[in-house]
């Protein structure tokens, strides 16, 4: 009993990982998602090793992950993946304040930002 299995969204050749509540605005999480797009998958963790930004860390091991299921669970061979699609997706912000002058406060926004990649295997050339 129990519910049948669900459709595979991915394409046989395509593998996601989930990078979620990542300490960072959308905007700034997209400066290096943008960066990574259509990139051979080892040119891609090579940019974001050496990338200045702090996030570019957690990135990278968003990446690392979805070669991993590539490579582990559907044998996909890893000197052939590339960043199909790196999307960035916005999830809650934490408020605080801070005391200002004159019994006054301010605002501080903290936001989260979630990070998808699909990376996908190319078709031989030969």
């Amino acid at each position: 009993m129990g519910k049948p299995a669900r459709e595979r969204v991915l394409a046989d050749n395509e593998v996601r990982a989930y990078g979620k509540f990542m300490r960072t605005s959308p905007q700034k999480l997209n400066l290096l998602a943008q960066m990574i797009r259509g990139k051979p998958a080892d040119r891609a963790v090579a940019d974001l090793t050496f990338s200045k930004r702090r996030i570019a860390r957690e990135v990278r091991k968003v990446l690392q992950s979805a070669i991993a299921n590539a490579e582990n669970n559907h044998q996909l061979d890893v000197d052939r993946l590339y960043v199909k699609e790196a999307s960035v997706g916005k999830t809650f912000v934490v408020k605080r304040f801070r005391a200002r002058a004159r019994g006054r406060a301010s605002r501080i926004i903290k936001p989260f930002s979630n990070l998808t990649v699909v990376v996908r295997e190319r078709e031989e050339t030969e």
